[in-house]
């Protein structure tokens, strides 16, 4: 396995920047924020489909970090009820994957999307509750008549382009625990697959080792990222907070950098049910703890990595 890291940990930075900043720290893979909810400045497919010497600055940049590109990122709103975010959603995916065609990149990391509950509506409704019973029927609408055919849609571009897609499980989406997943893999087909990041199934209440195991060759690019209960205030009021993550002390849980949520040992089982499972790629670093400045967390991050990783095949067993 590599270490990775996605390239908004240095946004402030440029691509230049950041790609020293990644290899100072021993890191092999970057994945890189291409639109939706990220900003472009490390990298614009549109524009650099328009202007081929600033492509080849881009090449070169990378080439020079040694760092390959794990993934693009295009995490934003696909279903959003209004055109004008919708579209232009669609119009950054679609560049995104003329752009991964043409250098070689093979994954896209994404989120499903949200829609209206009804025809009309002007905002997205995430439906988690079965009553009163009209509230089934919606849910049924958004997947048969938004979901499954936006993502058909998509997922025909992603393969004309040879590119998957890598679907983070995330509440507020429609795919946010395995079983949503591999509903709208069956519809979608094998282009559909998962980011795994485990941050957001911790506080869900999911064991992450059995979400491995059930998930198996469909996980296509992995993050690394953590979270943790504050079980004070869960005893009070369970593990849904819509509170700001700057309500540190309120919250019922928080992102925390990798070994602040879990200790060494889950990442250590982590990385190995990874490998049984069949996946031995990127683990790529997102960093999203309120109570860690960034850089800080993002080298605590590697350290606890660089010691959990294994990096050699098992190439024979111990008799042989």
């Amino acid at each position: 396995m590599r270490i990775g890291a996605v390239s908004t940990v240095f946004v402030h930075l440029s691509l230049d920047e950041a790609t020293r900043n990644m290899q100072r720290l021993g890191l092999q893979a970057i994945e890189i924020g291409v639109g939706g909810y990220f900003p472009k400045n490390h990298c614009d497919p549109a524009a650099l489909l328009a202007d081929p010497s600033a492509l080849e600055t881009f090449r070169h940049t990378l080439s020079d970090s040694e760092l390959t590109i794990s993934a693009f990122a295009i995490h934003g709103q696909p279903l959003h009820p209004d055109p004008a975010i919708s579209g232009r959603y669609a119009q950054e995916f679609h560049d995104a994957c003329v752009l991964a065609s043409r250098i070689g990149v093979t994954r896209l990391t994404l989120l499903s999307g949200v829609p209206e509950a009804v025809s009309g509506d002007r905002e997205p409704n995430w439906i988690l509750y079965p009553f009163p019973p009209r509230n089934l029927k919606l849910l049924e609408w958004q997947w048969n008549e938004r979901l499954i055919p936006c993502w058909k849609h998509l997922g025909r571009i992603a393969e004309d382009h040879g590119v998957r897609l890598c679907f983070e499980m995330h509440a507020g989406e429609m795919v946010f625990k395995p079983e949503t997943l591999l509903r709208l893999r069956d519809a979608v087909g094998p282009v559909v697959g998962c980011n795994l990041d485990p941050s957001h199934l911790f506080w869900q209440g999911m064991d992450i080792l059995e979400v491995i195991r059930a998930l198996g060759p469909t996980i296509y690019h992995v993050h690394a990222k953590d979270s943790r209960l504050d079980d004070h205030n869960v005893r009070i009021n369970g593990v849904l907070d819509a509170k700001s993550f700057q309500e540190q002390r309120d919250r019922s849980w928080l992102f925390r950098t990798v070994g602040y949520g879990h200790d060494e040992l889950f990442w250590r089982d982590f990385i190995s049910a990874l490998r049984i499972a069949g996946y031995d790629d990127v683990l790529s670093i997102e960093h999203e703890d309120p109570v860690i400045d960034p850089e800080e967390g993002f080298e605590l991050a590697v350290a606890t990595l660089q010691r959990a990783l294994v990096r050699k095949p098992a190439a024979r067993l111990w008799y042989e």
